[in-house]
């Protein structure tokens, strides 16, 4: 049977993963030190706790489980955060891989996917956004994963480590049956808060920005669905069986969902209307992400079936009503 190792397994999206690969029929085992992720979310195999950044850790736990493909999704994730505190993202997410990697060309053990970012792109110079559009960011946290973006580069020419890099649009909705779902501390995320706003009486939800040059004034982002995202990791597992170099793909549908139409699927979805507040744009902040996905669908056989806007709603609304 074929073993992949999950780094930041306990996570959002990495838990997702988890199950997409067991049901695929791969062994899986989770390699997460819990700083962000969470214990109950490990469901289908072992955990290895255990802090990327750490050599003796990486190193056993490659050589007790072999796996044939290292999914990584460790990473620290919050853009404000890595504007206020870039030193953790460089050390934990660069720095941490780079320890990752060395330790991976060590054990003889060379397929890797890496949890990539939109956020590399930065502004967009034109859209919708293909892979080969320049990779400008503008913040700590898209700079720490397009550097781990060229480590991966670097080390496939020197090391023939082979490697697919997923680039996320807006990872979004949760597990359909309701075994994990999406949890933060602090929450940032926009559906999140959106259903948060929509549950409970004491929260607002606030529209940053109401006049981009979009159909309705706010935002457009391409918002795509965790268990999508889940299915382009197994088939990119696959490809990474029979194929080498490094290879880059898209994940997001090439369609863009406004705030407010966002909001306006969050209120008829739960039957109760938002509290509303409307805020200044954030800086650098543009108007659009939304990207080309034609690449992963011709490559890997990608389809987003369940990203419409409704059914990530709906599958986010479930899991947090289950929690109330």
């Amino acid at each position: 049977m074929k073993t992949v190792l999950v780094t930041g397994g306990a996570g959002y999206v990495g838990s997702h993963c988890c199950k997409a690969f067991a049901r695929a029929g791969w062994t899986v085992v989770v390699l997460d030190n819990l700083s962000r992720g969470w214990r109950g979310a490990v469901k289908w195999g072992p955990l290895f706790e255990g802090d990327i950044a750490d050599a003796d850790a990486v190193s056993t736990a490659l050589e007790r489980y072999r796996p044939d493909v290292v999914a990584h999704f460790a990473a620290y994730a919050y853009v404000g955060e890595s504007v206020s505190r870039p030193e953790i993202y460089y050390r934990n997410n660069s720095s941490g891989t780079l320890v990752l990697l060395e330790e991976m060309m060590k054990a003889g053990i060379g397929r890797l996917i890496f949890s990539s970012t939109c956020a590399s792109y930065g502004i967009p110079v034109r859209t919708p956004i293909d892979e080969e559009h320049p990779q400008v960011p503008i913040n700590p946290y898209g700079w720490s994963k397009f550097m781990i973006e060229r480590m991966i580069e670097d080390f496939s020419r020197a090391h023939g480590l082979s490697a697919v890099m997923l680039r996320y649009f807006n990872a979004a909705g949760c597990d359909p049956d309701g075994e994990i779902g999406e949890w933060h501390e602090p929450e940032t995320h926009v559906i999140p808060l959106a259903i948060e706003a929509a549950l409970r009486q004491d929260r607002t939800f606030t529209v940053n920005g109401t006049d981009f040059d979009t159909r309705d004034g706010t935002a457009v982002r391409d918002y795509v669905h965790v268990c999508d995202l889940a299915q382009a990791h197994v088939l990119a597992a696959e490809k990474l069986l029979g194929s080498e170099g490094a290879h880059v793909y898209n994940l997001g549908t090439g369609n863009g969902t406004t705030v407010s139409e966002l909001v306006e699927a969050v209120s008829r979805l739960s039957g109760s209307p938002l509290r509303v507040a409307h805020g200044p744009a954030r800086a650098g902040d543009p108007p659009i992400l939304v990207a080309a996905r034609g690449k992963a669908e011709r490559e890997l056989g990608w389809v987003p079936a369940q990203s419409g806007i409704d059914r990530i709603v709906e599958t986010a609304l479930a899991w947090y009503r289950g929690r109330l």
